[in-house]
């Protein structure tokens, strides 16, 4: 029988971890003991010097911060009040892949909230990934971590059907929230790991701006809509014209709708533009901006 508060190491970056970081840290049932986050880094045209999210989160819950540009050869760092040994590892979309070393430091387990039902979608990107390839359900995966990425045990898994026109942003934060009592019960219940299954396996990988470029003469309008819905805001979708000019796609349709703007694509497909963004311009319909083209 696992006595509170448990002891908790958390290691996350990005928003998605944020609500699983704030669960456990008003939950009397754990201590979290120390974040540990990436450094802050340059954002924007200007390079603004800008903490991640869960920086500024566990700020403002009092928690100690550590951002060590390489967690793996850095020793934790030793504060006036020691800290405990950690009885679980939280880890959440991190940034950085974790030594042996680093992973044997609890007592029960490192574990790690995985936006994907593993083994599908391994790796950096499964939220975009779970849209781009016409996924009809997703969910969420509670792993214990080993060194290799995405391949530990599970122990524990739940399910949710992806909306027909459901974007990264509304996957993302829906997922985010279905994480945080999927791992508070499986950190309070120690349930049994079960191996990853052998088939099934899919990976992802980091995505890059060239990611989002976009071509209606080789793809389809749904191939197209599918990367609009999957990688907005970042690396967002953007179409080249043979003039050197390009055109970011922000919203789009399959079905004709008001203030649209029709692209053809690959095997007499369509595309309806509803929101764009010019090059060095500003957001518009997609009515706005085929009238500027005549």
């Amino acid at each position: 029988m696992l006595k509170p508060p448990l002891h908790i190491l958390f290691a996350g970056t990005p928003a998605f971890a944020i609500p699983s970081l704030e669960a456990l840290a008003k939950n009397p049932a754990f201590s979290v003991d120390l974040v540990i986050t990436q450094p802050d880094k340059p954002v924007g045209r200007k390079g603004t010097i800008t903490p991640p999210p869960v920086k500024i989160t566990a700020k403002r819950l009092n928690i100690p911060i550590w951002q060590p540009n390489d967690i793996n050869a850095q020793p934790l760092p030793t504060p006036d009040s020691p800290l405990p040994t950690p009885d679980y590892l939280v880890v959440i979309a991190y940034g950085q892949i974790l030594s042996e070393t680093i992973l044997a430091l609890p007592k029960i387990a490192p574990v790690n909230v995985h936006a994907s039902l593993l083994p599908r979608w391994r790796g950096a990107s499964p939220i975009q990934n779970s849209i781009l390839a016409g996924d009809e359900e997703t969910g969420v995966t509670v792993q214990r971590m080993v060194k290799e990425l995405d391949v530990g045990p599970i122990l524990s898994q739940e399910k949710t059907r992806i909306g027909p026109r459901e974007t990264f942003t509304e996957l993302h934060n829906r997922l985010s929230i279905m994480g945080v009592d999927l791992l508070v019960q499986t950190l309070l219940s120690e349930p049994e790991p079960k191996s990853q299954p052998a088939s099934g396996i899919t990976l992802c990988k980091k995505l890059t701006r060239s990611s989002g470029i976009v071509d209606p003469k080789t793809m389809t309008a749904e191939e197209i809509d599918r990367r609009v819905r999957a990688l907005n805001p970042w690396p967002g979708v953007t179409l080249s014209f043979d003039n050197d000019s390009s055109l970011k796609i922000l919203v789009t349709d399959l079905q004709p709708t008001s203030c649209t703007a029709a692209l053809s694509c690959k095997d007499q497909t369509t595309l309806y533009l509803m929101s764009v963004q010019p090059s060095g311009g500003k957001p518009m319909t997609g009515e706005e901006w085929m009238r500027g083209q005549r």
